[in-house]
């Protein structure tokens, strides 16, 4: 496998109730969550009593043709899109996961990471539970399964009591939806309103968008929300009250531009993020702005407003990459940077460039564009960098390499600048960064990545090293 040399997303997950053809609304929501997951997509639909689903590895339009969704008949359906952070790539671990519970069929859709899973299904399993999966969503069906209550809701937040970790998850349990969060609300997950007396919950707007909703609101951390079709959501309970950490990187790099996330537009904060980048790392003498397209876009547009220097397109992104199975001739240098991006000559060519991208992982990819904009005739090569160096795992639902392969975790600006072959490279400031995120004084954010002050203490830690972990102060 390929090292990563970037940031892998989540997963998306999306419902809906009170619609006669839920599952083509749900289809539609996953299809605008695409970006959060490419290596599955699954459907579970209700209708009178009885449970579809389909779920398919592949992407959302490869997965669910014409006959597929005229297959789901039902008013309420949820839907999912998988990029593993625990668990296998194949059939069984694609969501939304099916359970017979009290008679019932069940359908869950999650969202995160739990950081105590490996300890709790040990200690189901040595009770007598068996699994079907090797997923960690599939625990809180089995807690729900051992809860004394009997009705769903009361079973359901006696499973989430029970894990540690992000989570932002979607129950089907009839013609009633349950959505819910972790207490530290760490994944996004937001309610909209459809045109009729249904309702649609997503991992964000721009799923609403697709299908004419209207945004509502968000889920609040550690809220349990009941919804069904013809009422206003039912506000269930709330777990114990502890202090949001919203992960960061949904408004950097993650969510959609088009989409509202922590009560404001993505793309809104991806300028703000350029415009104080622009403050706090000037690039004199820049002649050009220019974005690693396209998460990096609004952020290198923002730093062009705040400097003045002129934003021009001068690298551009092949949509269409996907694997290649062609062995490199020699003399394609940095091939697998040439298969995805290219630089434009006219724009680069003897011009001083300010590069502006939203982060730097591994390095590797930006040490290979460094190389093919001065091929391209660039005079000079500035790296601006968006957000703060990452210098730590996630565990909370992002795919990350291990703390050894970060670049920042033990270089330097300069000494990364170098090892890419920058004539300068800044990175913005953890402050900065919060700040333009959040509109305000930054607080309520997860920045572990950052400054690895964990708000949910490791437990379990395979394949990768925290330096430091525990709850935040």
């Amino acid at each position: 496998m390929t090292p990563k040399s970037s940031w892998r997303e989540e997963c998306g997950v999306v419902g809906v109730v009170g619609h006669p053809r839920a599952s083509q609304l749900a289809y539609l929501g996953l299809y605008a969550l695409q970006h959060r997951g490419q290596e599955a997509a699954g459907i579970a639909s209700f209708d009178r009593g009885q449970l579809h689903d389909h779920r398919q590895l592949g992407l959302v339009n490869d997965v669910f043709t014409r006959e597929v969704l005229d297959g789901l008949i039902g008013d309420s359906a949820i839907g999912h899109n998988r990029y593993s952070t625990t668990g296998s790539t194949v059939l069984p671990n694609v969501q939304p996961l099916l359970a017979k519970l009290r008679g019932r069929i069940v359908a869950l859709a999650h969202n995160g990471n739990l950081v105590n899973a490996r300890m709790v299904r040990e200690e189901l399993e040595a009770g007598g539970s068996i699994f079907q999966t090797s997923m960690d969503s599939e625990i809180i069906l089995h807690l729900m399964a051992r809860s004394r209550h009997e009705e769903v809701p009361r079973a359901l937040r006696d499973g989430l009591d029970r894990v540690h970790g992000a989570y932002s998850m979607l129950l089907l349990d009839g013609d009633e939806l349950y959505a819910g969060k972790d207490p530290h609300g760490i994944r996004p997950l937001c309610i909209g309103r459809l045109a009729d007396e249904g309702w649609i919950v997503a991992s964000e707007s721009c799923a609403l968008d697709i299908v004419g909703a209207r945004f509502e609101r968000e889920v609040e951390p550690g809220e349990l929300v009941r919804l069904r079709a013809g009422e206003e959501p039912e506000h269930l309970d709330s777990s114990a009250d502890t202090a949001p950490a919203r992960c960061v990187f949904e408004s950097i790099y993650f969510s959609r531009p088009d989409s509202r996330i922590w009560g404001r537009s993505a793309g809104e904060a991806r300028v703000d993020l350029g415009r104080r980048l622009a403050q706090e790392m000037p690039a004199p003498g820049g002649e050009v702005v220019i974005s690693v397209p396209d998460s990096s876009n609004a952020a290198a547009l923002g730093f062009s407003m705040e400097s003045g220097i002129p934003y021009g397109f001068g690298l551009i992104r092949n949509h269409y990459v996907g694997r290649t199975f062609i062995d490199p001739s020699p003399d394609i240098r940095d091939f697998s940077a040439r298969v995805k991006y290219n630089a434009v000559d006219e724009v680069v060519r003897g011009r001083s460039v300010v590069v502006v991208d939203d982060s730097i992982v591994r390095g590797t990819t930006v040490r290979k564009l460094v190389r093919m904009l001065r091929a391209a005739g660039a005079k000079e090569v500035h790296f601006r960098v968006s957000s703060a160096p990452i210098v730590s795992p996630c565990f909370y639902g992002i795919d990350t390499p291990t703390e050894e392969e970060l670049v920042a975790s033990s270089r330097s600006a300069n000494e990364i600048g170098r090892l890419v072959g920058a004539d300068t490279l800044g990175y913005l400031s953890i402050e900065g960064m919060l700040e333009s995120v959040g509109g305000g004084d930054g607080s309520g954010f997860c920045s572990a990545c950052f400054d690895r002050s964990y708000p949910i203490a490791i437990l379990e830690r395979p394949d990768k090293t925290v330096l430091e972990s525990g709850p935040r102060s």
